[in-house]
């Protein structure tokens, strides 16, 4: 129908909960397309770490925004969002169903709350100065400097996330203006059904507990040390993803490997805790489903009449 809102399907939920494999199977029983929703899968070179798509995956729908910078790039968010943007457009244009997948809850709320974000490029002396200053006095003294500023961003933004908590108190010096008054929201002309994963808490962990052994096995030691041989910084953000750190401090620190693994595995744990914060705090009607519980058939069958109603 004419002016009819266009569909955008996303799929969310925590790390290892198994987004990759019902959103490929709901994509080829409804012709849709995969864009990644994911803040380290947009990196070359790191596969087996990230929890990248298979190329046999890769193959069996199209796939958008993974691989798309080098370790050493810094993609902003506001990139991030207008890439997303384009990829879900051109699925409309081919007469695909669009699929945003993923778990990074900033990724995805930019783009369904059509987030306006400050175009303020990075300035890597201020943040050098402001990283100091967290060493030096804590980042809970570097978080006060923010709610001094921006009172507004400061409860959003948990004092341990010392990089959301430099990029505000960038943008308040550069321009004056406290990111969360920059950060109007313009919800794209999207009709949005929203599909949340989930798992028993301890299930999951023990799931990903058996992903961090796996992705050892597949050889994710070797994966960090090519990077490193490429001259990518352990320091860069890319490297700080779950796994990359503790491999490198195992590679260049003389942690042991049984000690990487169970730090990997802590990390993850509270990496999953912070992702369900984030999605109790941005849930804009998200629809939660027990992935054991999901009949991907009746999932698609439930999404088809969804389609059907139209807006």
């Amino acid at each position: 129908m004419t002016g009819e809102a266009r569909p955008l399907i996303i799929i969310l939920g925590a790390t290892g909960v198994g987004k990759t494999s019902l959103a490929i199977e709901l994509a080829q029983r409804l012709g849709g397309e995969i864009i990644g929703a994911d803040s380290r899968q947009i990196y070359k070179y790191m596969d087996i770490g990230t929890a990248k798509p298979t190329a046999e995956q890769q193959a069996l729908i199209p796939h958008h925004l993974i691989d798309m910078v080098a370790p050493d790039v810094n993609l902003s968010l506001a990139q991030y969002q207008d890439a997303a943007y384009r990829a879900i457009d051109d699925a409309h244009g081919r007469g695909s169903l669009p699929f945003l997948v993923g778990g990074s809850g900033q990724y995805i709320s930019a783009v369904e709350e059509g987030w306006t974000i400050p175009r303020v490029p990075p300035n890597p002396e201020l943040r050098a100065e402001l990283e100091r200053f967290a060493a030096e006095h804590s980042r809970a003294a570097l978080h006060d400097r923010l709610r001094h500023v921006d009172p507004v961003s400061a409860e959003r933004i948990h004092p341990n996330n010392t990089r959301r908590v430099i990029r505000a108190l960038e943008v308040h010096t550069l321009t004056g203006k406290a990111i969360s008054v920059l950060q109007a929201k313009r919800p794209p002309p999207y009709r949005i059904y929203r599909l949340g994963l989930q798992l028993p808490r301890a299930i999951l962990y023990n799931r990903v507990d058996a992903r961090v052994e796996a992705m050892i096995a597949a050889g994710l030691v070797d994966e960090v040390a090519r990077l490193l041989d490429m001259s990518y910084d352990r320091a860069l953000p890319s490297m700080s993803g779950l796994g990359y750190r503790e491999i490198a401090a195992h590679l260049l620190d003389g942690w042991t490997l049984d000690e990487a693994i169970e730090r990997s595995k802590f990390s993850t744990h509270e990496f999953i805790r912070g992702q369900d914060v984030w999605f109790r705090g941005h849930d804009n009607g998200i629809l939660w489903h027990n992935v054991e519980d999901i009949d991907a058939a009746m999932l698609a069958r439930d999404l088809g009449a969804w389609l059907e109603r139209g807006s």
